[in-house]
Order: C-alpha cells, then structure tokens, then sequence
C-alpha cells in the first residue's frame, strides 16, 4: 500500500468529534497510488479543497498531519491543501471511491481522482515528476490516448469560462509533448477562440 493509506488512517484513529464522515478528495501522485498502487515516493498528499472542508477541518487536518508534524514524519508523507480552481480538469470531474480503506475508515471517506483526470491536470505544469506519473501510468494500460483527449477537451471548455483561459496555450503545449513523447503518436489538433493570445 502508498504510504498516503497508512497516513490516512493514522489521522483517522487520532480524530474526533465529527457526526458525519467527511469527505477528502485526494488528486495527484497520491490518488494514482491509492488507485493503481504506483508509488513514486511523493512527499505530499494533495487533498482538493471542497465545501466538506472548512477552515477548521482543515487546520485540525494539517495540525495532525501537516509538513513536519508527527504523523507526517512517521509516515514520511504530508497532507497539502490545494484550491479547486487550480488544477486543470473538467468542470464535472470523474471521482472513485476507495472502497478498500473507506471500509477502515469512520470519521472519512476518500474519493480519488480517476486516473486519466490525474493526467489531465498534470498537463497544466508538466514538470519531471509529472512526465514519470503519466508515463507510469501508460505503462500500466490504465490511460488511454482517446479519453484523454475527450477528457482534455472538456477540460479546456471549462477553462474557457474564466480567466485561467489563458494558461491554455501552454497546457496544450504539455499535451503534444506527452503524445509525442510518451505515447509515441501524433499531436491532436485543439482549437482555441481567435482571443486567447497563443
């Protein structure tokens, strides 16, 4: 199991006071290892915020499991909040239950990004680590070029809306790079309105 499992539950045993389970959506590195079981070693857990996490929750959360607190060294991974407006993905993201800790779990239940969203969002930056998850990920057959493409697309439409449109020329850029590159196929054609300076 990802080291992210154990710390979740660790931070489960050591909670209280909630009435009902609160929700954690975890994106990235962590979700591919809670999905997949890929462990590239990741440092941080990031946990998207959501309207289930308010100020409070989450400053117990990081409290307990925040850079450098005790359950973050034991475990040797760290809970980072990162703001939903910040990853590119579909307005309508594709969400799996983690059925096997959940099971485990009573103050929360965890959701993880599915896997070919994860990739998605990772074309926004693209840095080393990101390249080694999506190509990890290709390895393991559990990304496919043609939904990914209909996921990016989608994504794109929801950047469109608002003013991170303009990161879209560079994500764009991202993706032929990992369709050259990774999946050893030819760039997909995305189209931008003409007011998106590219």
């Amino acid at each position: 199991m990802p080291p992210v499992h154990d710390l979740i539950r660790a931070i489960d045993r050591s909670w209280s006071g909630s009435d009902s389970k609160i929700l954690l959506r975890i994106i990235g590195a962590s979700a591919l290892g809670l999905r997949t079981g890929y462990d590239r070693g990741t440092k941080d857990s990031d946990v998207l915020e959501t309207a289930d996490l308010d100020r409070e929750t989450k400053a117990r959360l990081l409290e307990l499991a925040g850079p450098d607190k005790p359950l973050a060294k034991r475990h040797q991974i760290y809970i980072e909040f990162v703001a939903s407006g910040l990853p590119l993905l579909p307005q309508t993201p594709n969400w799996v239950d983690v059925t096997e800790l959940n099971r485990d779990l009573e103050h929360f239940r965890v959701e993880v990004l599915d896997v070919t969203d994860v990739v998605v969002s990772k074309l926004r930056r693209l840095h080393g680590n990101d390249k080694r998850d999506i190509d990890a990920m290709i390895d393991l057959k559990m990304v496919s070029h043609p939904v990914l493409i209909e996921r990016f697309k989608a994504a794109v439409d929801y950047f469109l809306l608002d003013s991170r449109a303009g990161d879209l020329p560079k994500c764009i850029e991202n993706l032929h790079e990992v369709e050259r590159d990774l999946f050893l196929v030819d760039e997909t054609e995305i189209e931008l309105p003409t007011w998106i300076d590219v």
